[in-house]
C-alpha cells in the first residue's frame, strides 16, 4: 500500500511520490534532521523481511556509500520504522539523494540531443562509470532513465550498483515499454529514473531490454564491459532519438541484442569519426572486443569529439586529420593497456633521464621516405627505436635496441602504416592492408584487432 503524506520513517516524513516498481516505491521526503529532501525507497516485503538478505544489501550499500562522485547519486543510509502492535510488519527504506531534473529518458523523447549538448552529458556519464568501476563497482542497468540532467547542467547517475544488490522472484512483465522495463523479475513504472530492475541469481536475467549486453542477455555475468555497451547504447540513441535495439516486445528486442546492428546511418553525419567509432566498438556483441574501459572512452570524447571535417569533393584529406583518426583508433582498441601503463607509469620512482644518441641506418636498409607514415618511433623508455626501413626485397619495420646498436627486421609488417609502441613497451600497433594489427616484440605473435582503413584513407 503507498505511504500517505505525512508517514514519518525515522527523522524522514514522506512529502510525495516519485516513482514505483517491483523493487519498490520511492518517495520524496524531507530530512527534519538536516533539513534537507531526499529520496525514500521503501523496500518490497519479501527483500525486507529476510533478515540474511537485508544483512548483505546492507553491506554492499555501505560499499556504494563509498562513491564520492560529482555525477554519481549518493546512498545516505538505512531507516527502519518498528512493526505496529497490530503484528503490520515495520517499513524498511533506503534513503538516496535527491537529484532534481529531467532524466535523460525525458530528454531524448523531445528530439535527438545536440552534439555539442550530448558529448558533455556522455563524459559526465563515462566519468560516473569510471569511478564506480575503479571501485569494482558494476551498474548493470545504465539507461536514460537511470540518468538525470539537474538545471544547471550536471549529469547524475542514478541507482548504482542497487540492481545488484537484491535476489529476486520472477514474475510477469505487465509495462507498456519494454525500453524501459526489466527483461525478467517484477512490473517496474518509472517516472522519474529512481526505479530498477532487481538483481540475478545464477542464469537469471538482470537489466533492461534495449540497453542490456548480450551476455547479459544470455543471463551471463555482467562485468564493466556490459556497462561500456549500454553506455554505446545511451549515447546512440541520445544522438538519434531512437534505440539502437528496438523491436515490438521484450523478446523481439533481446533478440535485436543478440543478432542485429544499429542503423548507424542515423547517427549525425558531423559526427566525428572517432566518436563514431567508439559507439560502434562499445557495441561489439563480443565482450572481448568491446571497449573496455570508461577511461578510453573519455579520452576520445574529450580529445577527438570535434565535428568531422567538411571536404571539397576530389580534395585530399591532409595528413594530420588522417594521423589523428588513426590514432584515436588504436587508443580505443588499447585502452586497457593505457589504463595500466598510467597507473605504472605514476608509480615509477625511476628518475626521468635525457636519451642523446646518432643513429646511422644499416646501408642495406635505409629508413623510408615518404607518406607511408611515420618514420621513426621511439619506445616509451627510450631504449629502442621502431622505423620503416627498405629492405632488397620489401619494406619492413625494424627495431634497434640503443643499448646495443643492432636492428631487427620484425617479420610480418611488411608495408606496414603509422606503427607506434604500447605504453609498457611489449608491443606495437600498425595498419596494413585494410586491419589494425598488434604484435608482441618478444613473442612474434601477430594479432588482427579490427578491420579498419590503413590510415591513409581515413
Amino acid at each position: 500500500m503507498p505511504l500517505a503524506t505525512g508517514t514519518r520513517i525515522g527523522p524522514y516524513e514522506i512529502v510525495s511520490p516519485l516513482g514505483a516498481g517491483g523493487m519498490g516505491e520511492v518517495y520524496r521526503a524531507r530530512d527534519s534532521k538536516l533539513q534537507r529532501e531526499v529520496a525514500i525507497k521503501v523496500l518490497p516485503e519479501h527483500l525486507a523481511g529476510d533478515r540474511e538478505r537485508m544483512a548483505r544489501f546492507e553491506r554492499e550499500a555501505q560499499v556504494l556509500a563509498t562513491l564520492n562522485h560529482p555525477h554519481i547519486a549518493q546512498i545516505y543510509g538505512f531507516e527502519e520504522s518498528p512493526s505496529t502492535s497490530s503484528g503490520q510488519a515495520g517499513i524498511r527504506a533506503l534513503v538516496l539523494e535527491l537529484v532534481e531534473g529531467e532524466t535523460l529518458a525525458e530528454r531524448v523523447a523531445h528530439g535527438p540531443v545536440p552534439l555539442d549538448e550530448a558529448l558533455p552529458i556522455a563524459k559526465q556519464i563515462a566519468q560516473a562509470l569510471g569511478a564506480a568501476h575503479e571501485q569494482g563497482i558494476v551498474h548493470r542497468d545504465l539507461k536514460p532513465a537511470n540518468i538525470k540532467i539537474t538545471p544547471g547542467g550536471v549529469v547524475k547517475v542514478l541507482d548504482f550498483g542497487l540492481a545488484k544488490l537484491a535476489d529476486t522472484t520472477a514474475s510477469s512483465i505487465s509495462h507498456t515499454s519494454h525500453t524501459i522495463s526489466p527483461t525478467l523479475t517484477s512490473p517496474v513504472h518509472l517516472r522519474q529514473g529512481y526505479g530498477e530492475t532487481g538483481v540475478t541469481g545464477v542464469g537469471t536475467i538482470l537489466g533492461t531490454a534495449a540497453y542490456m549486453s548480450p551476455e547479459q542477455a544470455k543471463g551471463r555475468p555482467a562485468d564493466r564491459r556490459s556497462d561500456m555497451w549500454a553506455f554505446g547504447c545511451v549515447l546512440y540513441e541520445m544522438l538519434t532519438a531512437t534505440g539502437a535495439f528496438e523491436g515490438e516486445d521484450v523478446s523481439d528486442t533481446m533478440a535485436a541484442v543478440l543478432r542485429a546492428e544499429p542503423d548507424w546511418s542515423r547517427l549525425p553525419p558531423t559526427l566525428s569519426p572517432a566518436v563514431r567509432t567508439l559507439i560502434q566498438r562499445c557495441l561489439e556483441k563480443d565482450r572481448a572486443q568491446r571497449v573496455a574501459d570508461a577511461g578510453a572512452a573519455l579520452f576520445v570524447l574529450r580529445e577527438f569529439a570535434g565535428p568531422a571535417p567538411v571536404t571539397l569533393a576530389g580534395t585530399p584529406v591532409r595528413l594530420r586529420s588522417r594521423w589523428r583518426t588513426a590514432f584515436v583508433v588504436v587508443a580505443v582498441m588499447l585502452a586497457a593497456a593505457l589504463a595500466a601503463a598510467g597507473t605504472w607509469l605514476a608509480m615509477r620512482s625511476d628518475p626521468a633521464r635525457v636519451v642523446r644518441f646518432d643513429f646511422t641506418p644499416p646501408p642495406d636498409a635505409p629508413l623510408t621516405v615518404g607518406p607511408a607514415g611515420l618514420n621513426l618511433v621511439m619506445s616509451p623508455d627510450g631504449r629502442r627505436i621502431l622505423y620503416h626501413a627498405r629492405h632488397q626485397n620489401a619494406t619492413t619495420l625494424d627495431l634497434r635496441g640503443l643499448d646495443t646498436g643492432e636492428s631487427v627486421m620484425l617479420a610480418q609488417t611488411e608495408l606496414a602504416t603509422y606503427p607506434t609502441f604500447s605504453p609498457d613497451g611489449s608491443q606495437i600497433a600498425f595498419f596494413k592492408a585494410g586491419k589494425l594489427y598488434k604484435l608482441g616484440i618478444d613473442s612474434r605473435v601477430l594479432t588482427a584487432l579490427t578491420d579498419v582503413s590503413d590510415g591513409t584513407g581515413i
